[in-house]
């Protein structure tokens, strides 16, 4: 199993560095956990980025796991509709109504 922690900042501008991050274990059989305790800033290209990066390992079989998702992360996947898919629609943040 491979662990790979997510920057604080996952804006637009870092997108790029993430993905080469990412990339080597696109193809990868071993299980990926992403660590995402840390995220504090969040745009929509990073999460399309995880969301696309989880999707391709899922559609060949391999597993990826989102753990510990900081608040940030699970507001901003809810908000853009990608909470299902990156594994955190059930994640209680603090400061939620629901």
């Amino acid at each position: 199993m491979s662990e790979l922690a997510l920057p604080a900042n996952l804006g637009i501008e870092h997108v790029g560095d993430l993905q080469q991050v990412l990339l080597p274990h696109l193809e990868s059989d071993d299980a990926v956990t992403l660590a995402g305790g840390a995220v504090e800033r969040v745009h929509a290209a990073g999460l399309q980025l995880l969301h696309a990066f989880v999707r391709d390992r899922a559609g060949a079989g391999r597993r990826t796991v989102l753990d510990s998702p900081s608040p940030a992360l699970v507001n901003a996947a809810r908000q853009l509709a990608l909470a299902a898919s990156l594994g955190v629609e059930n994640q209680n943040v603090s400061g939620d109504n629901a």
